[in-house]
């Protein structure tokens, strides 16, 4: 799917390149300079893939713990859950990355780097989403399965651990996937400060070759190939968890 994409950037060039004051020669792989600036902007794709890939894994850590104590027996503990969902939902993510790389410094004394500073916001308020997407895969398991394991002698732990939680995270294999399409997005909002990612990358073209259209439009692309190839390799992932559900039984 993502060949095609990339065979619309020569015929943009070729098409944009007949009027206007529009330069796409700048990104133009076939010119020296061109290829300067897009492998300029290709070296950010690291930086995105990495920083999506940490955010997401911590996120979905942090959001099943704190999806667990939303079936606490603890009122405590349940107030704590709705207390992490409400704040981490509500507050932005660019003021989190903010507060975070120059209020957090300053509020425990230690000095961050822009990597980690971008993790624990994206991170913390992707968590709030994971875990609402946890609680509802709980809550999608029939109760027939909760008192089949109470049944064989499982605490409500156990059951939960053995029974409950295998099944509901092969139902949010899809929700997540879609989070982690939304973090891949949201980690561009670490360029502001100072993280080299694509979108940094692209700023910093922009600034050295006056033309926001031509290096934007490349930055598009390059975040619709990545989320493609994500979408394509959740899909995979989906059918092969979900083989045994969508195989004709024999009889």
């Amino acid at each position: 799917m993502a060949k095609p994409l990339l065979r619309l950037l020569p015929l943009s060039l070729l098409l944009a390149g007949c009027g206007g004051n529009w330069g796409w020669h700048v990104v133009n792989p076939a010119d020296s300079r061109g290829q300067a600036n897009l492998l300029f902007m290709v070296e950010g794709l690291w930086a995105t893939v990495s920083l999506s890939l940490a955010a997401i894994l911590l996120s979905v850590t942090l959001g099943t713990a704190v999806a667990l104590l939303g079936f606490a027996r603890s009122r405590a503990l349940r107030l704590a859950n709705r207390a992490w969902v409400e704040l981490f939902r509500a507050v932005p993510i660019l003021v989190l990355i903010l507060w975070v790389f120059y209020g957090l410094p300053v509020v425990l004394g230690i000095r961050l780097d822009v990597f980690t500073a971008a993790l624990i916001a994206i991170a913390l308020c992707d968590s709030a989403f994971e875990a609402e997407i946890l609680r509802g895969g709980i809550q999608s398991i029939e109760q027939g399965q909760r008192e089949g394991a109470h049944a064989l002698g499982l605490s409500r732990w156990q059951a939960m651990r053995f029974v409950i939680l295998p099944q509901a995270l092969r139902r949010i294999i899809p929700p997540v996937a879609n989070q982690f399409v939304y973090v891949v997005k949201m980690s561009s909002l670490a360029s502001v400060i100072g993280y080299q990612d694509l979108t940094r990358r692209a700023n910093e073209l922009v600034v050295s070759v006056f033309r926001p259209l031509e290096i934007y439009t490349v930055l598009i692309l390059e975040y619709l190939v990545l989320i493609l190839l994500i979408s394509a390799g959740t899909r995979w992932l989906e059918r092969r968890l979900g083989a045994d559900q969508t195989r004709p039984r024999d009889g």
